[in-house]
């Protein structure tokens, strides 16, 4: 992936939003939380005026004029300039078009979860599985209640983030399924391996062999 000058995903965010008018920095936050962005983007919100800041440094936004509304401090609005259009459009243009190594906390957990034991990993995945179906559902019902007020262009993340995690409750039910059948390959041994602590014979000498 390019290596940017403003790297923060809040300034694509900055940038989107400017692109379509020039805003100051409190009128850019409420745009992007009344548009749910915080959900799309690892958005924290008390480094947004250095973010602006930054963008303003390396010239992909410019000051047009400071306003006051009644007795609150002046704001100063911004507008893109022709920099930031460009390395707005660059940055999305990698974010759809290139494939980047994300490893989720799920992938991590599954790659530890030999400690846990089958009995106890039963547990956890039917618990995982009940909040996916909960997010599913609140995810079907938001997209339900947009898709008759946006153009379907604005709602593809919001598509996006319901196929990831039908997708994800999916694998999950199919592992399951494999852990309470006793269909899954050395799942026995991994029982006695959690109660005993001995690595079953196989496994031992892979690990002799890395030592």
């Amino acid at each position: 992936m390019k290596r940017r000058k403003v790297g923060n995903l809040l300034g694509l965010a900055v940038l989107s939003v400017v692109f379509e008018r020039p805003m100051h920095p409190y009128e850019m936050a409420a745009v992007l939380k009344q548009r749910g962005k915080d959900a799309d983007l690892p958005i924290k919100w008390g480094s947004l005026y250095t973010v602006v800041a930054n963008l303003e440094k390396h010239g992909f936004v410019e000051a047009v004029e400071s306003v006051r509304d009644g007795g609150r401090p002046e704001r100063t609005v911004y507008r893109i300039t022709p920099a930031g259009r460009a390395e707005f459009e660059d940055w999305v243009r990698e974010l759809v078009g290139t494939v980047e190594p994300e490893p989720p906390r799920f992938r991590a957990g599954l790659s530890m979860m030999g400690v846990l034991g089958p009995d106890q990993t039963i547990t956890l995945l039917r618990q995982r599985i009940g909040q996916l179906d909960d997010r599913v559902e609140a995810q079907r019902a938001t997209l339900d209640q947009l898709r008759p007020l946006m153009p379907r262009l604005f709602l593809v993340e919001v598509e996006y983030n319901l196929a990831m995690t039908e997708a994800e409750a999916r694998w999950a039910r199919a592992f399951l399924d494999e852990l309470t059948s006793g269909a899954l390959p050395g799942i026995d041994a991994w029982r006695r391996f959690y109660k005993t602590g001995e690595l079953p014979p196989d496994l031992g000498e892979l690990v002799e062999k890395e030592e």
